[in-house]
């Protein structure tokens, strides 16, 4: 009875403390707000110039958001519709073409096949004059994008300019839907292949539905392609696992701040490809619910990982209304893959002078060990089972990139050949590479290598150190052999050129479908792929932890973006 008394007081003090703590946070909030709407007020009615008072309050919010981490993120009502794109649905009242601004000019960069563009014989490298009969010089995306999208059914009548000629295009909008699966179906082999671009609404059905039709052919291995893929809904991830694990299956632990937070994922159905071997493709861009994918199959020993270190982004964020149609999207725990591990990265809590997140001290990496034993590891993101080192592109590549420089080439070649025979052998001749290198004769291909850049840090450094006149002749010598390098750049990285370019040619005949069945000749991840599912031994020995496997490819430095 004594020990009794002594648990009912002792929880009545914690209680106590509790709800002291509550209130004083309350109070202290209450405070900042009243702080926060005093200031506010006395800026716009006081300060000397007039002030733009939505702008005012956009600024103030981001700046107090921007203290946190990146995907805790106010959104205003102007901007609900592209954040609905974004991060939720898939679907959208639109033409289904994409556009693309080179010196000022709009352009028709790509269309999607079967939509009013296409069907209405808009094509890339049109050029938009006019949408609606507004003129579109000096309009930025944000204002371009809202002249195009409208209600399914709307007219947009577009004036455009092909061929030096003014012509005239009456379409009215659909309903565009943007597939979370971009391609499934076999690659050869008897590999079934599902390329999961996005988690937005719906992805767990098409991945199911692309698994259906895999499973007509009775596959000896399925890859799923998850790079480039910066998540979206947990949700969705939790249903595509269920598709290759057992019902009632941990998949994820989300873990937050607030007990209502913390919630257990499980598989709730039984699978329809529990047994077939799997193969899950990752890279430094596969972010957030990729990763739940790729670790959670790979804590489960029901997958072998194969590519780089995915981004590392543990986090969860939920959306909250705000008034007047607006919402916060905040980050509200951490997820926990079924062995244990938290992958998030960067430590948003302990930033360095300059606001950077900064990784997290390889002494906080901690190991855990798989459903079969084997080790697995926290934090830096899912690493693969297999490493297959990404290819990284050149300067000279990226520049042509960035100033649009094989569009118009892709556009010609379009115009001369008008027909393409198939989009999976295609390859740019060495006549027609010849050809386009001419096309570049009076182009800007003016750009800094990374050599380039630690040339000039150095030149820095000796003027500083005064010893600029000791080295000034090696560094010129330097400076000049590195421009003569340069000359030959377009030489020297053909082959990833040429890669590009067919890219941007098999899109104009066959659209996304045929960019992505072109680009499976030189994918060295579903290469590797393939490989493990013609040597089982190999495959069991890696889901068993004492695989003795090779990285193939040369190691470049690991970069990575998501937004």
């Amino acid at each position: 009875m004594k020990k009794l008394k002594y648990y009912f007081l002792a929880a009545g003090l914690a209680l106590a403390v509790c709800l002291f703590s509550f209130k004083e946070d309350l109070f202290l909030v209450s405070k900042n707000l009243d702080i926060f709407a005093s200031l506010y007020k006395e800026i716009n009615i006081n300060y000397v110039d007039d002030t733009n008072a939505p702008q005012l309050m956009k600024i103030g919010i981001d700046a107090m958001l921007d203290s946190l981490d990146p995907y805790t993120e106010y959104v205003p009502e102007s901007e609900i519709e592209d954040y609905k794109l974004k991060y939720v649905s898939t679907q959208y009242g639109g033409i289904g073409a994409a556009t693309v601004l080179i010196d000022g000019k709009l352009f028709v960069n790509d269309v999607s096949e079967g939509y009013p563009a296409n069907k209405s014989d808009v094509k890339p490298g049109d050029q938009i004059l006019k949408i609606n009969g507004i003129e579109i010089k000096g309009k930025d995306r944000t204002q371009i994008s809202q002249l195009l999208r409208g209600p399914k059914g709307t007219p947009v009548d577009l004036t455009l300019i092909r061929d030096g000629k003014e012509i005239a295009k009456k379409l009215n909008r659909e309903e565009i839907k943007q597939p979370n699966v971009s391609y499934s179906g076999m690659v050869g082999d008897g590999i079934g292949y599902i390329k999961l671009d996005k988690f937005l609404e719906n992805s767990g059905q098409e991945v199911k539905d692309a698994l259906l039709n895999i499973n007509k052919e009775n596959p000896k291995g399925i890859v799923l392609d998850l790079r480039n893929n910066g998540g979206g809904i947990l949700q969705e991830a939790v249903k595509i696992v269920n598709l290759f694990v057992d019902k009632d299956q941990l998949v994820v632990i989300q873990k937050g701040k607030n007990a209502e937070k913390t919630i257990t994922y499980k598989t709730q159905m039984l699978p329809i490809s529990p047994s077939v071997p799997l193969v899950v493709l990752v890279n430094g861009n596969s972010a957030s619910a990729s990763e739940i994918v790729a670790g959670s199959l790979q804590d489960l020993d029901r997958a072998i990982v194969v590519g780089q270190r995915s981004y590392g982004k543990g986090l969860v964020q939920q959306t909250f209304n705000l008034p007047y149609n607006s919402l916060v999207k905040v980050t509200v725990a951490k997820y926990y893959t079924p062995s244990g591990r938290c992958i998030q990265k960067l430590d948003y809590a302990h930033k360095d002078i300059n606001g950077i997140a900064e990784r997290f001290a390889d002494s906080t990496i901690a190991m855990f060990p798989t459903k079969a034993g084997r080790n697995v590891y926290s934090g830096n993101g899912v690493y693969p089972d297999v490493v297959v080192n990404a290819d990284k592109l050149s300067p000279v590549t990226i520049t042509m990139i960035n100033k649009s420089l094989f569009f118009n080439y892709a556009n010609a070649y379009w115009k001369k050949n008008p027909k393409l025979e198939s989009a999976k052998a295609f390859q740019v001749s060495d006549a027609d590479y010849a050809t386009f290198v001419n096309t570049l004769a009076d182009k800007d291909l003016t750009y800094q290598s990374r050599t380039e850049r630690l040339l000039s840090d150095l030149r820095v450094e000796a003027e500083k150190e005064n010893k600029s006149a000791e080295v000034k002749a090696d560094l010129e010598n330097l400076k000049y052999k590195l421009t003569s390098s340069k000359k030959n750049d377009l030489a020297t990285h053909k082959t990833e050129i040429k890669r590009v370019l067919e890219t941007q040619i098999v899109s104009r005949y066959f659209y996304e479908k045929g960019r992505i069945e072109q680009s499976f000749q030189y994918d060295k991840e579903l290469a590797a792929a393939k490989n493990l599912f013609t040597n089982q031994t190999q495959m069991l020995a890696i889901l068993k932890g004492d695989g003795n496997y090779k990285v193939i490819g040369k190691p470049v430095k690991e970069t990575a973006s998501i937004d």
